[in-house]
């Protein structure tokens, strides 16, 4: 795995290469600063780093702007960052996240730890190597009159969606909770969504389609939940987990109506202009208030479980409601 670490401070740089010289068979390239990192990426071959290590206070450019400047260039918009700074304070990890990190390691770090974010790290670099190579590889067989789709997606993946205020990568999502400390949870609650009939939906459309879909339903709940303090990750199977702050407990019944009365104005239409009249439901609201480790991670889970279940009995109560009162 190549990495791009960026650091204003000359010893962390150098114990970052002793480390990575322990850990495994890993290239990495250092800079001192954001404009020189850009510059080392403007003059290396295309999707050349797998994956980046930033610091946050530098010089110049902040390690957030970097992070968005490479979120901004296309052979990097899903490549892993990792936020290696000695900034713990929640706004720091609030504003890192925002601007497109994967996980975040504060200073001094723990050899132990960070072994163990690389190892993931690198997952998540082969797990994108892998969808590139799909790609290319299946338009070059379009190319030669191959009738492949190449924008394929399967329904239970998570996906990136770019461009839509607040939402994350659904790992970073995870991280992101993971870093927060029982004072900062006080008055986090978790919650989500899910797209009604998403089988059927999936199947009917194309891949392209479908990612437009997702990514405008990303958009309506959004711009729902503006004016609160929230992050947002697409999960799969067509599911939206949400995370919001400052104290604030949804009314999920009217938040829900809220987003489907946003979605029946937004006209989301297929390619052949027909609307797809998508809708959501959601689960239960937990609050993460004295949780920790595997007790948020399972309240992510509830959180995304529930509101699959929601969706699906919706669907069945209305079954159920056309056949009331026929006989066999």
């Amino acid at each position: 795995m190549k990495i791009l670490a960026v650091d204003d401070d000359p010893i962390i740089l150098e114990l970052l290469v002793q480390f990575m010289a322990t850990v495994g068979q890993h290239d990495l390239v250092t800079a001192e600063s954001g404009p020189a990192a850009l510059a080392l990426l403007e003059t290396a071959e295309e999707g050349s780093f797998d994956c980046f290590m930033l610091d946050i206070q530098m010089p110049g450019m902040d390690g957030m702007e970097l992070a968005r400047t490479i979120r901004a260039l296309p052979d990097y918009s899903e490549s892993p960052i990792v936020m290696l700074t000695a900034m713990s304070e929640k706004r720091y990890i609030d504003g890192a996240f925002h601007a497109g990190a994967t996980d975040y390691v504060t200073k001094p770090f723990d050899i132990t730890e960070l072994k163990t974010r690389i190892g993931v790290v690198e997952q998540l670099a082969k797990s994108n190597r892998a969808r590139t190579d799909k790609i290319f590889s299946a338009k070059s067989l379009q190319g030669k009159g191959s009738v492949m789709e190449t924008d394929a997606v399967a329904l239970h993946d998570p996906m990136s969606l770019h461009d839509v205020d607040n939402v994350i990568e659904c790992t970073a999502m995870e991280n992101y909770v993971a870093q927060l400390s029982r004072s900062s949870l006080f008055g986090s609650t978790v919650f989500a969504f899910t797209l009604r009939k998403i089988d059927q939906m999936h199947e009917a459309l194309s891949g392209a389609e479908f990612k437009f879909l997702i990514e405008d339903v990303a958009e309506v709940i959004s711009d729902t939940l503006t004016g609160h303090q929230f992050l947002m990750s697409y999960a799969g199977n067509g599911t939206y987990v949400c995370i919001t702050e400052s104290g604030w407990r949804p009314d999920m019944s009217r938040l829900t109506d809220q987003v489907n009365l946003y979605l029946s104005r937004a006209q989301i239409m297929s390619n052949d202009g027909q609307e797809l009249h998508p809708r959501v439901s959601s689960g239960s609201a937990i609050r993460l208030v004295w949780k920790s480790g595997d007790q948020i991670m399972n309240a992510l889970g509830q959180a995304q479980g529930t509101a699959e279940e929601a969706a699906i009995e919706y669907e069945r109560l209305k079954t159920d409601f056309f056949q009331f009162g026929r006989t066999a």
